[in-house]
């Protein structure tokens, strides 16, 4: 409940004073106009107030009948002088005698009281949070959804009224039933009662409404906002939000179908809604515990930035959703800062939907690390739980938190909030000397790791092992390079063989017997380092030696048979045919051997 919470203090303090009401004070014209047709229940009363006594009054008390007494979420009293607007303080009191109802003193202007035998307009303004009941409490997917609602057909007030009227706005001409009470009357979906002649204070005829409904009864049951504040120049805003639909429920199941194909089934349901983010919101994500929803739509207005949310099913009466709302706002249109004074003004919390109802409000404001003396100002009355630290990355000694509690808030309790606090300017510089030094750090030690020997003696088998591996590999890689020079020998005499243009082939042999030589060289300066290391792998590689050998004189063999024999026409074609075979089959079977020789090196 918002009294307990929000005004606990003040009521603590109005209980020590003898608070009585004034005899001399009534009420010469009350006209109230209560509107019915959201799950708020917003009233406006326009009183002309006059002063009897011989003395000026300073304030007059304004009550609410014991049945409403727990609903009362704001309320606020102004003034209007000549088209001007003056806002009044309003404050929770307790009646010595009425410890049931519920009782504010509006306190007047200290340069406008209420003079004696003078008059004085007033406007009284409040909001009512769960004062309308679904009747019946379950429909079907396909009925309309029903509101009962409990009142006063005469305006409530500790003091004597001259004439008054109150008037019922429904928003709908589906009237089920009103209490009738003269003088009444109906008209358009509007329920006036009254103007009624004089009535004594407290007068009470309770009367109820029973009319059609079908606005989103949301109601946030719970929302944790977070605001972190860096002075790199962003502010980041975090809500995670719990939402019900608390209309009537849902009797029977759902049918998707139905939902689509008829226009008034799930009438009372809610589909999406709209919440209002600062103008230079960038960054907006809107996800729930399986993702991001990317079905929901932004756009930028010239004052705002409009968020359509839209969850994953369609709410109806029962049912929850919970997800998670975040943006970034530029901290320079917020923060402002002379020397290490540091002002913080925001809101304190955004527009979730129209005509929005939180249960219970959580903010977190998370400053940067070294942040001292905070001030904290408020426009409405809060609860401010203990400070503590936030860490995250690079923290060291925490990020000073603010938390602060709210409840049955709505709209009307949107407003800024102020914080000052000092910074110095040398922390600005804490995290990234933080991130210079790991860094530093880390190559430091690599290089003294390197540098270091954590054997207890040398290893001179292990070191000529690698060694040898280090020379197998070369040899590999030497070995498959002189490979690819045999492919080329092997296309460079196909062609031959069908081109006939032994020019051609002579210079592409000549590229062919350097790259030879070259693998060949490397190879054997290779063979000799081997031999220095294990002479039992010279061996075996002198018999891979020996068979590279045989393979090479098999090409020679097959240059001479193209260019001696074939081009020259000194052997037929079927003679030649049986030669070209034989000598590839050769040349595979050595590779083979090659190969299998390569393979044995293995140490």
């Amino acid at each position: 409940m918002i009294l307990p919470h929000l005004f606990l203090v003040v009521i603590t303090i109005s209980a020590t004073f003898s608070i009585e009401v004034n005899p001399k004070i009534f009420i010469n014209n009350a006209e109230c106009l209560v509107d019915l047709s959201t799950q708020l229940v917003k009233g406006e009363c326009r009183l002309s107030l006059e002063n009897n006594d011989d003395k000026p009054v300073n304030s007059v008390l304004y009550a609410f009948e014991p049945s409403i007494k727990s609903r009362v979420s704001f309320i606020s009293a102004h003034q209007v002088f000549e088209s001007n607007r003056l806002s009044l303080n309003v404050k929770p009191v307790t009646l010595s005698g009425h410890e049931d109802k519920q009782f504010y003193q509006i306190d007047f202007n200290a340069s406008r009281p209420l003079r004696s035998k003078g008059r004085a307009p007033l406007v009284i303004e409040y909001v009512l949070i769960n004062a309308l009941f679904p009747h019946p409490e379950e429909i079907t997917q396909k009925d309309r959804q029903l509101m009962m609602f409990y009142g006063n057909a005469y305006f409530y007030s500790p003091y004597k009224s001259l004439k008054s009227s109150v008037k019922f706005q429904t928003g709908t001409r589906r009237i089920e039933d009103y209490t009738n009470i003269n003088p009444v009357s109906l008209s358009s979906g509007d329920i006036v009662y009254g103007p009624f002649g004089s009535l004594e204070p407290f007068a009470y005829s309770q009367i109820s409404l029973h009319y059609d409904n079908n606005t989103p009864f949301l109601k946030a049951t719970k929302l944790t906002r977070t605001i972190e504040v860096s002075h790199w120049g962003n502010v980041a805003v975090t809500e995670v939000i719990d939402l019900v639909h608390h209309g009537a429920k849902l009797k029977g199941s759902f049918s998707r179908y139905d939902y689509q194909r008829e226009t008034n089934s799930g009438i009372s349901s809610v589909k999406s809604f709209k919440m209002y983010l600062p103008a230079s919101a960038t960054s907006v994500y809107y996800r729930d515990v399986i993702g991001n929803i990317s079905t929901s739509n932004q756009r930028t207005l010239l004052d705002s930035v409009e968020l359509d949310i839209r969850p994953r099913f369609p709410l109806f009466g029962g049912w929850k959703t919970h997800y998670t709302i975040g943006y970034n706002v530029p901290a320079y249109e917020y923060l402002y800062n002379s020397g290490e004074d540091y002002f913080l003004k925001m809101r304190l919390i955004d527009h979730l939907y129209d005509n929005m109802i939180i249960e219970d409000v959580t903010v977190r404001i998370i400053l940067p690390e070294g942040s001292t003396d905070l001030d904290l100002k408020t426009t409405h009355q809060i609860v401010r739980l203990p400070d503590n630290l936030h860490y995250t990355y690079l923290d060291t000694i925490g990020r000073p938190t603010i938390q602060l509690q709210m409840s049955n808030v709505v709209e009307s309790h949107i407003s800024d909030f102020e914080l000052k606090y000092k910074f110095p300017k040398f922390f600005m510089f804490h995290e990234p000397l933080i991130v210079i030094v790991a860094i530093y750090i880390l190559f430091l030690t690599v290089i003294i790791w390197v540098r270091l020997d954590f054997s207890i003696a040398k290893d001179g088998q292990s070191e000529t092992r690698q060694r040898i591996t280090g020379i197998i590999s070369a040899i590999m890689h030497h070995f498959e390079r002189r490979a690819s020079v045999y492919s080329s020998w092997d296309e460079a005499l196909n062609k031959l063989k069908h081109s006939k243009d032994i020019g051609a082939y002579n210079t592409t042999s000549k590229q062919i017997q350097a790259d030879y030589k070259n693998e060949s060289s490397s190879i054997n300066e290779l063979a000799t380092k081997l031999k220095t290391e294990s002479s039992e792998l010279s061996d075996k590689f002198n018999e891979v030696q020996k068979a590279e050998k045989n393979l090479k004189e098999l090409f020679g063999q097959t240059q001479s048979l193209y260019i001696d024999k074939l081009i020259t026409g000194k052997v037929g074609r079927n003679q030649f045919v049986d030669f070209d075979s034989g000598l590839k089959r050769k040349k595979d079977e050595c590779q083979e051997k090659i190969n299998q020789l390569l393979k044995s090196l293995n140490y």
